[in-house]
């Protein structure tokens, strides 16, 4: 029984993940809103609280807006949720910033300068 709750769990994990960035994307129309994406959703057991893990393309001042038009938007976008998942306790919505992508892009940044290192060493030799 508890690999089946798991299983459901994920699903409406997966199930508010898409929602939500439908949402952001399609009905938020905040100006401050850059480009955006939502990259994961931790839900708590009981379903009374959804972690929305953001990712921001873009500089520091980008992410700042885009946090504040998501967290201005929260209402909205929980009632949008609402009405296209069905949960009989709608979790209350937290948005979180991912740092995955943004760290993923300076593994690949120092990779490519060690590349380039031993690139040169290679020449030099």
């Amino acid at each position: 029984m508890r690999v089946l709750a798991s299983h459901k769990h994920e699903r409406t994990a997966q199930a508010i993940k898409e929602a939500v960035a439908a949402i952001i994307s399609r009905e938020v129309k905040d100006p401050r809103l850059g480009f955006v994406s939502v990259t994961k959703v931790d839900l708590a057991r009981d379903l009374s609280q959804a972690k929305i893990y953001i990712s921001v393309y873009g500089s520091e001042e980008d992410k700042k807006n885009s946090f504040i038009a998501l967290n201005s938007a929260k209402g909205f976008i929980k009632g949008e949720l609402a009405s296209r998942v069905r949960l009989r306790i709608m979790p209350e919505l937290y948005f979180v910033e991912d740092p995955s992508i943004e760290y993923g892009a300076r593994i690949m940044e120092i990779l490519e300068g060690l590349k380039k290192e031993a690139g040169e060493n290679e020449s030099e030799s």
